[in-house]
């Protein structure tokens, strides 16, 4: 169900509906009562347009007004990663900050990338024991506890129609922030290796 959207004449009718009768009440359009009562619904739009568009803004995914306030929460931007020169990115890394409670598997850092808006796999090692496959690589025991996050070497973020705002650019690319956010979600006994190709 969509938010009622009432329009400064809708006001004002319900205003002059209000108002007592008599001549002392004059309901003409030239009147100074209706002047006054004509600015009052003015305001009423506006403030009943902001309250419907902060049904949307108090999303994150959707959020425009209130994404400094979900940053400021959040501790972004991120000196890591610097600041994002798109709201689709910006909105990006609040989402992703705000599903990332802590995981350990591959699937979720997939998910936390695809929330950033990259694309990836992971690759896991494991140490060379007695039984390995023949062919497989010599590792070592500290191979155990890396892993490696493959993802294309430019990941393009392009302008898209309702998500993003006028002056920002057609496209970007980088892969600051996954980086970034991917070595301060990483538990702490591992190595992260990134592979861009």
């Amino acid at each position: 169900m969509a938010a009622p959207k009432f329009l400064a004449p809708d006001f004002l009718a319900a205003l002059h509906a209000l108002m007592p009768r008599g001549r002392v009440w004059p309901k003409d359009s030239d009147a100074v009562q209706t002047q006054v009562l004509t600015a009052l619904s003015q305001e009423f739009e506006r403030t009943t347009t902001d309250a419907n568009a902060l049904l949307v803004d108090e999303f994150p995914a959707t959020t425009l007004n209130l994404l400094p306030e979900w940053e400021a929460s959040l501790g972004l931007p991120d000196p890591c990663a610097g600041e994002s020169s798109t709201i689709q990115a910006r909105r990006g890394q609040v989402v992703a900050r705000l599903i990332a409670t802590g995981g350990q598997s591959a699937a979720y850092f997939i998910g936390v990338a695809a929330a950033l808006g990259y694309s990836i796999t992971i690759t896991q090692f494991s140490a060379f024991h007695f039984g390995s496959t023949f062919g497989s690589p010599l590792c070592g025991t500290d191979w155990a506890f890396a892993w490696q996050v493959n993802a294309p070497q430019f990941t393009v973020n392009k302008f898209k129609f309702g998500q993003s705002v006028f002056g920002e650019p057609f496209a970007s690319w980088g892969n600051t922030v996954l980086q970034c956010e991917l070595q301060q979600l990483a538990p702490a006994h591992t190595i992260v290796i990134f592979s861009y190709s």
